[in-house]
């Protein structure tokens, strides 16, 4: 488990390495993936600044779970070994979690709370926030729910998607998807709100 959650610089002299120090890697090991690609090492060392920029916002936040959660994500990280292909699932766990960190520890510029109001019954509104992260994403406030999502690829509007969510604007609108198989409902703005 080293990585960014020991906290560790690149060791001098290699600017291209990972944040850790490579010689201290066993073989095989997913750490050992990472110090052999520097594609891969460029985004450890992204998370680790990132990482850093969030621990000093959380220890002002009492109950902070961000250590047991970069615990979590290292050991999903390492997982990686059981995917057909295992730095591309690496790579995309480093993006992923850099852009979680940048937007619920708010290290990236957010813009405004947009509301829609949501043809449900009774009626829902849907809050969503813009965050500069390094890929764009979105959090979204439903039904007393919070989800981070995440800008995919889309012919018409924008598509997010979350973990078991998924958003799409287009001309104003929103149809939202929120749960696992659930029937999507159209959402039309109601403004912004700071």
């Amino acid at each position: 488990m080293l990585s960014v959650l020991a906290g560790c610089s690149a060791e001098p002299g290699t600017p291209s390495g990972p944040a850790f120090d490579c010689q201290q890697v066993e073989s095989g090991s997913m750490e050992s993936r990472i110090c052999q690609s520097e594609s891969l090492a460029a985004l450890d060392r992204q998370l680790s600044r990132v990482y850093r920029q969030a621990r000093i916002v959380a220890e002002s936040q009492p109950g902070s779970m961000l250590v047991a959660e970069q615990r979590g994500w290292i050991k999903g990280r390492n997982d990686c070994w059981k995917s057909a292909d295992p730095d591309r699932c690496m790579a995309d766990s480093y993006r992923q979690r850099i852009v979680t960190l940048q937007a619920e520890y708010e290290l990236v510029e957010a813009g405004p709370w947009l509301s829609f109001r949501c043809q449900t019954t009774p009626s829902q509104t849907l809050r969503i926030r813009h965050y500069a992260t390094s890929e764009p994403t979105l959090v979204a406030d439903y039904n007393g729910q919070r989800s981070l999502m995440t800008r995919q690829p889309s012919g018409s509007g924008v598509r997010y998607r979350g973990r078991n969510e998924s958003l799409w604007e287009h001309q104003g609108e929103v149809r939202l998807t929120w749960g696992y198989q659930a029937e999507a409902v159209l959402c039309q703005s109601h403004g912004a709100n700071h």
